[in-house]
């Protein structure tokens, strides 16, 4: 078998050197092309090197923010960390953990000062905090936003002692593809909600907290077009409103990377999360959670339990 593979061998023609090395070229090309987190870092290159510096100059910008601590593990959280929100009105972050589902407060440092079991919740993968001793959070499979009074002591929190709006948009038959992340405008009472992907959604929900008051006008607005019309990559795990600008900033796990949109959905700024990129030494694995605190400075959270935070350089 050998001697006839060297006999066909030695019938092939003699090609050049230089075009064994394009052959092989033209080949690793067309792998990572088939690689969708090539094409879509390549995209995230090209991109970057076009888009504006921000639209609203120095005050805020994804590519300013380089890392401050980086990977930190959680104590005691062992994996599945996943939302992130900022109380600005207890100066500390508050995060879920997805099975089993607990709440925990966490410095801005990273560690763990309080734990809250969710007795009877499922799929918890997002909370926001609302202000005025509110938190909501999001149950994935049955596209739940459960509003729930921040705890004032120790013990569980009780799913059926807290109401619900339950949205099932898309998602016939409760699958993972429902609500991953959410954030809160106060001034405007808005939700905004992202699905994970197939199809990736942006949902902004007007009036979420004045219905809980008695104030029943709820409103729900499609911002999908956002993220299929402008390129905010895969694979969404959070979403965060910056008050100060009026903008959202969307975390893609898969594709590692974060981005600012405007008010009409324009993306604004960029920022990768791949080791080399803001500083970071190694990519991070897989992004679960963003917040921004008062003074602009970014946290997030990475399963297993990482912790991170960003500051804008001087």
């Amino acid at each position: 078998m050998i001697a006839i593979a060297k006999g066909l061998l030695g019938r092939l023609p003699v090609i050049h050197p230089r075009i064994w090395i394009a052959l092989l070229l033209s080949l690793l090309l067309v792998q990572q092309v088939q690689d969708r987190q090539f094409d879509e870092r390549l995209y995230f290159w090209a991109k970057n090197a076009w888009l504006e510096a921000c639209a609203l100059g120095p005050d805020f910008c994804l590519s300013d923010y380089e890392v401050r601590l980086e990977a930190l593990p959680v104590a005691d959280v062992r994996n599945n960390l996943s939302g992130l929100s900022y109380d600005d009105e207890r100066h500390h972050l508050w995060a879920v953990i997805n099975n089993p589902e607990e709440l925990l407060a966490l410095s801005t440092e990273g560690e763990v000062l309080a734990r809250y079991p969710l007795e009877g919740f499922k799929d918890v993968e997002g909370v926001a905090y609302l202000g005025g001793g509110l938190l909501v959070f999001t149950e994935e499979r049955d596209q739940a936003l459960v509003a729930v009074p921040v705890p004032t002591g120790p013990g569980a929190l009780v799913r059926k002692d807290y109401r619900a709006l339950t949205l099932g948009f898309d998602n016939p038959d409760g699958d993972n593809r429902g609500f991953e992340g959410v954030a809160y405008d106060r001034r405007g009472d808005r939700l905004f909600v992202v699905t994970e992907r197939a199809p990736l959604k942006l949902y902004e929900i007007r009036g979420f907290k004045a219905s809980l008051s008695g104030n029943f006008n709820l409103k729900v607005l499609d911002r999908s077009a956002w993220l299929n019309e402008k390129f905010v990559g895969t694979g969404l795990a959070s979403v965060e409103y910056d008050q100060s600008s009026d903008h959202l900033i969307l975390l893609s796990d898969e594709s590692r990377m974060l981005v600012e949109l405007d008010g009409r959905g324009d993306t604004v700024s960029l920022r990768s999360l791949w080791h080399g990129s803001a500083g970071l030494e190694k990519n991070v694995p897989q992004g679960e959670g963003v917040a921004l605190d008062e003074y602009g400075r970014l946290y997030m959270v990475s399963e297993p339990n990482l912790f991170y935070v960003f500051d804008r350089e001087d």
